[in-house]
This record gives structure tokens, C-alpha cells and sequence, in this order.
């Protein structure tokens, strides 16, 4: 005899449990629109179809909303990165490749993306909020690279490199892309003819050749 399904919540309940996120969008639609300095909290909260006083219920200060932006677009897929690598058993570079287009695909070319291009532009007025976007991203992102690239080398895969300078050459090209396409990109104004895809394909591969400790034929 099969149970009866259980009654579906509330609509009311479950408009409250959605909030948050629907917060976390609009906050982060504005901030890459507008920049961190001139979006208010009441804009945020009129996006999202609340009063301020329920953002401040969740997120008591525009500095805590950005931070709860950042954590839940780019730390949580951080995360996710190295718990897939964790995983990986096959070719460093291979993995290598595949992060970086995943987080093109998923991350870069999207509202997410555009976080960057706001700490570029914020950090030097808001020197707490970049602290907090190098110990939960910045950093973390060339720790979880710089692991890969040692791997390499320990395998033999990859020749001796020096970890950290390589961990920025390899990350330079997509944090170009991003600030090109949440700026230049915003307007219209695309390098014609080369998709963003076969740009980050063709630097990955000349990156990888030059990391190889062996011929780059066989990338």
C-alpha cells in the first residue's frame, strides 16, 4: 500500500525559505551592474520585492550581503573544484584544462564572473572586504592550483617550474577573459571572429605545452 504524499509546504513558507536566495541574486546582479559603492541596500531589497528591513533580517550590513554574494557563487564552486581533484586519477593537465573551461562555462561568463572586475575596481577603498575576497578566494584558488602543478611535477608529468609565478600564468589568461567580458564585453565589444571558448582553449594549450616534460604533441 503506498503512502500518501506528504502535503506540499506552505506557499508562504516556502516564499521565506526562498528569500535568501532571491537576495543573494538581486545583490548580485547590482553589484557587478553598479559596483559595491553605489548600490544601496534598498535597491537590493526593491530587486528582490522585499522591504529593507528583511534584507537586514538575513544579511545585517551591505559588506555581510557581498560577503554571503561571494561564498555562494564563487567559494562553493572553489570548493567543489577541490573536492573533484581530490577525486581525479588521470592526467594533472587534463584536469587543469577542464577547470578552467568549467569555470568559463559555469562561473566567468556569467553575473559571477563580474565579481572580479568589482573587487579591481572597490579594493583599494574597501580594504576589509579585500582581505576577505584573498582569504576566501584568491587564496584558496592558487593553493588548490599551485597543489595540481606540484602533483605534476611529482609524476613526472610536468618539468620543475617555480609553483607560485606558474600558478599566476596559468590563472592570468581567465581572469582576463572575465574582466574583458564584464567590461568591453558588456558593451558589445568582442574581438571578432575568436570565441571566448577557443581563446581559453588555445591558451591552455600553449600553456600546458610549456609545462610538459614532454613533447607538446602529446597534450
Amino acid at each position: 500500500m503506498s503512502r500518501p504524499a506528504a502535503p506540499a509546504a506552505p506557499t508562504r513558507q516556502r516564499r521565506k525559505e526562498e528569500r535568501p536566495q532571491e537576495l543573494l541574486q538581486a545583490a548580485l546582479e547590482l553589484f557587478v551592474d553598479r559596483g559595491f559603492s553605489a548600490t544601496r541596500s534598498e535597491e537590493v531589497a526593491k530587486q528582490a520585492g522585499v522591504a529593507k528591513g528583511t534584507l537586514y533580517r538575513y544579511f545585517p550590513s551591505k559588506e555581510e550581503l557581498f560577503k554571503a554574494v561571494v561564498r555562494e557563487h564563487l567559494v562553493t564552486r572553489l570548493d567543489d573544484f577541490a573536492a573533484a581533484a581530490a577525486q581525479h586519477q588521470g592526467r594533472v593537465q587534463d584536469l587543469l584544462r577542464h577547470m578552467m573551461q568549467t569555470w568559463w562555462a559555469s562561473v566567468g561568463q556569467g553575473a559571477a564572473g563580474g565579481i572580479s572586475k568589482v573587487m579591481l575596481v572597490e579594493a583599494r577603498n574597501f580594504p576589509e572586504l579585500a582581505q576577505f575576497y584573498v582569504d576566501e578566494v584568491i587564496q584558496p584558488t592558487h593553493e588548490l592550483i599551485g597543489r595540481l602543478v606540484q602533483q605534476g611535477i611529482d609524476r613526472g608529468e610536468f618539468r620543475p617550474v617555480p609553483i607560485a609565478a606558474t600558478v599566476h600564468v596559468l590563472i592570468s589568461p581567465l581572469l582576463q577573459m572575465m574582466l574583458q567580458e564584464h567590461s568591453f564585453g558588456a558593451c558589445g565589444q568582442r574581438p571578432s571572429g575568436v570565441g571566448a571558448p577557443e581563446m581559453l582553449d588555445a591558451q591552455m594549450s600553449l600553456l600546458l605545452s610549456g609545462l610538459l616534460a614532454e613533447p607538446a604533441s602529446k597534450i
